[in-house]
């Protein structure tokens, strides 16, 4: 055989495996996922992020036809795990739960960041509202948002405000309540919801921003009053309990989370996530389940959720500063 013979039949027989090359590239493209996807949660077990991971894990791996892990990368208040989602590659395989802490607040929070909350991610869907709720002490003599904005502008200073932390939605809450209604009350904050209500209870502060899975069972049982909720509507659950909102126009703030990816995903992925998500956030179950942990279900589109985090970014950074706190 010569070797020009040679030759020709190598390059046959190579020409002859490319369709099944072809062929195999194409499947493992429209194949996903064809192995286990790992769902980063920035907080440590038991918050409501991860139980919220926890929920829909189980039906998005039910539809997805692989397993959901869920990887608790807790740290620098979200921005640990969030970092390494940033990071990770674009393929479906590593998710974040994201919160309005780690795509908006704690970027003002910081001197150095390390990633870009708008440009290191694609937007999958917006999953679910975590309700903030202004609560009072029963000795302070008001029964609503006109009567605690009165009491303040009579008594300059006199209120102090709790919340579960600097930078916290719950903090940034009160802070926009001062800044819309003209009042002064100061601000003290705790390392998380139970110590706040704690001093709450012992009459230490007067006002309280709080989580509604937190104050409810105390708002039940009358140890403390509820005013409104700080969200744009008001809340199933409690529907006699009025927004901030119709006392202040405009006035709208809450805890919030969604689905994100590493930039650069594919559309077709991006498409099947968020489609997924918002089939199982319809679900009866995962809806009584999600309400039960004291979140909203919400779904959506990326879209949604992109503009989202831009109006949250401005929003939490002009009361990041206008409550003087200072970058570390």
């Amino acid at each position: 055989m010569t070797s020009n013979t040679l030759r020709r039949r190598q390059a046959m027989a190579l020409l002859a495996g490319l369709p099944l090359l072809a062929g195999r590239g194409a499947r493992a493209q429209g194949g996903y996922p064809d192995r286990p996807i790992r769902l980063v949660v920035p907080y440590a077990p038991g918050a409501a992020a991860d139980q919220l991971a926890r929920v829909l894990a189980r039906p998005l791996a039910q539809a997805l036809g692989q397993p959901v892990v869920v990887d608790n990368r807790a740290g620098a208040g979200g921005t640990l795990g969030a970092d390494l989602v940033a990071k990770a590659s674009a393929d479906g395989y590593t998710l974040l739960l994201g919160t309005d802490a780690t795509q908006a607040t704690n970027l003002h929070l910081a001197r150095k960041f390390p990633y870009d909350p708008l440009r290191q991610f694609t937007p999958l869907a917006p999953v679910a509202v975590n309700p903030i709720v202004l609560v009072v002490h029963p000795s302070l003599p008001v029964r609503s948002v006109a009567e605690l904005i009165g009491y303040a502008k009579a008594h300059p200073r006199a209120l102090s405000y709790g919340s579960s932390g600097i930078g916290t939605p719950h903090h940034l809450a009160g802070e926009l309540l001062n800044e819309r209604a003209g009042i002064a009350m100061v601000h003290v904050p705790y390392k998380g919801g139970g110590p706040a209500m704690t001093d709450l209870l012992g009459g230490t502060i007067n006002v309280l921003f709080a989580s509604l899975a937190t104050a409810l069972p105390y708002i039940q049982n009358g140890q403390i009053r509820a005013l409104a909720v700080t969200q744009a509507r008001r809340h199933a659950g409690l529907p006699q309990l009025p927004t901030i909102g119709e006392t202040l126009a405009d006035y709208a703030l809450a805890g919030w989370l969604g689905f994100f990816a590493p930039a650069g995903l594919p559309a077709p992925i991006q498409a099947r996530l968020q489609g997924e998500l918002n089939k199982a956030l319809a679900e009866p179950g995962v809806r009584t389940s999600l309400e039960q942990a004291g979140l909203v279900p919400s779904g959506g589109t990326p879209q949604a959720l992109a503009e989202l985090v831009r109006e949250e970014l401005a929003t939490r950074g002009r009361l990041v500063k206008g409550a003087g706190i200072e970058p570390e």
